[in-house]
């Protein structure tokens, strides 16, 4: 283990106190908002305010986010949302949101040097492309005699914290998450009630700046963008007998016994230090929950320290399995309707709302890696088109998981039976009724395997698609 405090950069505290500028009167300090679009419990917000100087914040529109590999119009409609309730936040303490549109490595060094900044301060990114922007706008920064600052914010303890004894990181969850527990989380941060912001001639209405975006999921089933109305559903879930059930009631797909936390989790409308402060306490649910919070960082930790993952299978040898690529099937499963009832109502219900269950993500991430033997990097991407929580780290290690592919140490025949799934989770089938309305009159005991005539015929029998499975990962790893 190594002794560095968990919840720091290294480096951060002694950059500052060098730094004279953060004492000046006169000192401009940009505090540049990402995936952390919030004001309660934000470290690099508390930094960007130490000493006595002004904070102009920034957001930048990055065509390379928006309009990239994961792009999504329902994450840039809930990004755009969150992004004007931070602006009114800000606005309301005395500091503007100027929103920039551009390339960052060009646009926040000129926008910092316009502003007479002295330094800018972000909350770190852990993402290979994260990683990459902000080793050239520091780069372009030091030209121009600008300092740089990284702060936490996105995890609650850093990659470089919870290693082996051997200073390695961890690569199965069940060690990591012992190794995490041992770990004090950071005090959580205030809210300041007044931040001291710049005068800038010409800034544009934040809602001019960032265009509207229309979702593709239906708008009225989409949860409200903001930090106020994610703190509201934080109070809410940690106030919940929905919580204190988690450990049992968090499977079940016809209960409404999740969070409903993952987009203010992704997007930073919510601290995760603070999420697990609020949500932590006796009973095996919190418990539960908190693990829940343990996979999060586990994920990202693993992103960090073997980006090959965001492309590649984490078990090389696996990456020769032989996906099948047949274009209608794989559109057969994205549109619900594999004749798998339990599989089609989560595919609807991830096209309609923008969210699906965690029980369902994984049913239906089996399914089509196992039953239908099509390449897991098919379904990342069309969940990150759709999820409003789509997370790049979360996402792949869960995708990674159902494919085998990944970290887990359970070998590829662990195959789902969508059926068993279905009537462990959803008993009474209210679950596949509101996603297949189409079912809505057949029996219980029928609904989950309806009858010839009944509903689409299954585009897979089970059994036959498992062993096909079984034989086509040990194909691979022989050969590897």
């Amino acid at each position: 283990m190594t002794g560095r405090k968990p919840g720091t950069v290294a480096g951060t505290t002694d950059r500052r106190r060098r730094d004279p500028a953060v004492t000046a009167p006169d000192a401009v300090t940009v505090l540049w908002f990402r995936r952390d679009l919030r004001l309660h419990d934000h470290p690099a917000l508390t930094a960007a305010m130490a000493g006595r100087g002004h904070v102009a914040p920034i957001f930048v529109l990055d065509d390379a986010l928006l309009g990239g590999r994961w792009r999504s119009a329902n994450r840039t409609w809930f990004l755009r949302g969150s992004v004007l309730a931070l602006a009114d936040a800000l606005a309301a303490r005395g500091a503007p949101l100027t929103v920039l549109h551009g390339n960052p490595v060009e646009i926040v060094p000129a926008h910092a040097a316009s502003v007479g900044a002295a330094r800018v301060v972000v909350s770190r990114d852990y993402g290979p492309y994260g990683r990459r922007r902000d080793a050239r706008v520091e780069a372009a920064l030091a030209g121009r005699g600008i300092s740089w600052l990284e702060a936490p914010g996105q995890l609650i303890h850093e990659p470089e914290a919870v290693l082996t004894a051997e200073d390695r990181p961890f690569r199965v969850y069940g060690p990591f998450r012992r190794a995490w527990g041992r770990f004090d989380r950071r005090a959580v941060l205030p809210a300041p009630r007044r931040i001291p912001g710049v005068d800038e001639a010409g800034r544009p209405d934040p809602r001019t700046a960032f265009p509207e975006v229309a979702p593709t999921a239906d708008r009225t089933s989409l949860i409200e963008p903001g930090e106020p109305t994610a703190r509201r559903r934080l109070h809410a879930w940690s106030t919940s007998r929905a919580l204190d059930d988690y450990a049992t009631g968090r499977d079940r797909l016809d209960l409404d016994g999740t969070s409903r936390l993952g987009a203010d989790l992704r997007f930073g409308l919510l601290s995760p230090v603070e999420v697990a402060d609020r949500c932590e306490g006796p009973g095996d649910g919190r418990r539960r929950f908190v693990d829940e919070l343990a996979w999060r960082d586990f994920y990202a930790h693993l992103l960090w320290h073997e980006p090959r993952v965001a492309h590649d299978a984490y078990r090389a040898e696996l990456e020769g399995v032989a996906w099948e690529r047949d274009p209608a099937v794989i559109d057969a499963w994205r549109a619900g309707r594999t004749g798998y009832p339990v599989v089609d109502a989560a595919m609807r219900q991830l096209r309609e709302s923008g969210w699906m269950h965690n029980r369902a993500r994984m049913i239906t991430a089996m399914f089509l890696t196992k039953d239908l033997g099509v390449d897991w990097r098919v379904g990342e991407r069309h969940f990150m088109e759709h999820l409003v929580d789509g997370d790049p780290a979360s996402n792949n290690g869960g995708w990674q998981w159902a494919a085998s592919t990944g970290t887990d140490p359970q070998p590829w025949f662990r195959v789902f039976n969508p059926a068993l799934q279905a009537r462990r989770h959803d008993p009474d089938g209210a679950y596949v009724r509101r996603w297949v309305p189409e079912l809505a009159g057949i029996a219980d005991d029928l609904i989950h395997e309806p009858p010839s005539g009944a509903y689409i015929p299954p585009i897979v029998d089970h059994p036959i698609a498992r062993d096909r499975a079984i034989r086509s990962y040990g194909e691979a790893a022989r050969r590897s």
